[in-house]
């Protein structure tokens, strides 16, 4: 089904036999975009935005013209201009998006110097592309969401798109559900979704040859940690380049977990854990101290505890923690190289210099 396209409900056959004879209802539009109606009322009394027949000069009907207006107001809110901006160029037409000279692909601008909002989202001074998806989001249009984040990984990089517009979006819609009682929970629901589909589609299959010829990355959501996000966004950094990942996504039982290493021998283990009640250094000692390999070069994971559940948690010696997607994908480069020169791995005879276990 695409977006132009009715619900299937019962009453679609006559929305659709209304639309050709009178236009479209505000509710039908609203469905047919993904939008609120609150929102396409707000839209008419404040910049215009509204149909140009009203049936018995109350009832608001929506031409193709009139809906035509909407989409790019609905495409440009969603690319981060602030809606009486965007509700000018709108009105104006596709001519004046003509005159302008198209422009130069470059890095994203500077955060703005005003504090933004998506549509009462609280998110400081961001990118315009952060404050489009939240206004996206908190309208649960799917569309636009999946189009920015599309073309945001597509212009900037996955890594850029990740720490400055996916992330602060996400923890903002969080901090506005936490402090919201039970509402925009379908918001945090279909942002999330709609993340998760633009990482998968980034990383694209698993390569078919790793360009290092290393062991993969075992990447885990230690036990009770459901949140994976920031892990899929890894897996997606890794796989653009050209490393082989293993994901095992959420709560990973600790037995699952030492199965997993013990039968594929990693180069490295990242252990994913978002809050402080759900990391466990025990876990990350006993997964770093899993050996496999014949005796007298038996070969161990490096282990990278991360997220800010680790924050200020005991690690053992010469245990890093990245900072942040950047940090890691250079810190797991450096481990895959280095395992692939050791030649490691589950019936390898050698391992990894600081890791080779002499017993």
């Amino acid at each position: 089904m695409t977006q132009s396209e009715p619900l299937p409900t019962e009453s679609a056959p006559s929305e659709q036999s209304a639309s050709s004879a009178h236009g479209l209802t505000t509710g039908a539009v609203a469905r047919r975009l993904g939008v609120a109606p609150t929102t396409l009322r707000s839209w008419d009394r404040r910049y215009g935005i509204g149909p140009a027949a009203r049936e018995d000069g109350r009832h608001r009907r929506w031409t193709p013209e009139d809906l035509a207006v909407l989409h790019e107001m609905c495409r440009l809110t969603s690319s981060g201009i602030p809606p009486a901006e965007a509700a000018r160029a709108a009105l104006a037409g596709p001519a004046s998006a003509e005159a302008a000279p198209p422009a130069a692909p470059g890095p994203l601008p500077p955060p703005g110097r005003r504090p933004g909002s998506g549509n009462g989202l609280r998110l400081g001074a961001v990118r315009q592309e952060c404050r489009g998806l939240g206004r996206a989001a908190v309208r649960l249009d799917a569309w636009a969401v999946d189009d920015l984040l599309g073309s945001v990984i597509a212009q900037y990089g996955l890594v850029t798109a990740w720490e400055e517009v996916m992330a602060p979006t996400l923890h903002a819609v969080g901090r506005k559900w936490e402090t919201s009682g039970d509402r925009y929970v379908e918001v945090e629901h279909l942002l999330s979704w709609h993340v998760s589909s633009a990482l998968r589609r980034a990383a694209g299959p698993p390569p078919v040859v790793s360009r290092s010829a290393a062991p993969p990355v075992l990447l885990a959501c230690v036990p009770g940690e459901q949140h994976t996000l920031a892990l899929e966004a890894l897996a997606a950094g890794l796989a653009e380049v050209g490393l082989s990942t293993l994901m095992f996504g959420a709560a990973v039982p600790p037995e699952a977990l030492d199965q997993a290493v013990r039968r594929t021998g990693p180069a490295a283990v990242v252990l994913w854990s978002q809050g402080r009640s759900t990391a466990s250094p025990a876990l990350a000692r006993h997964v770093a101290d899993t050996a496999w390999g014949v005796k007298g070069a038996r070969a161990r994971p490096a282990v990278v505890p991360a997220g800010p559940g680790w924050a200020g948690q005991p690690l053992a010696p010469g245990t890093v923690r990245p900072g942040g997607l950047r940090e890691a994908l250079t810190l797991l480069r450096g481990l895959c190289d280095a395992a692939a020169g050791a030649g490691t791995g589950p019936g390898s005879g050698s391992g990894r210099p600081g890791v080779r276990d002499q017993s």
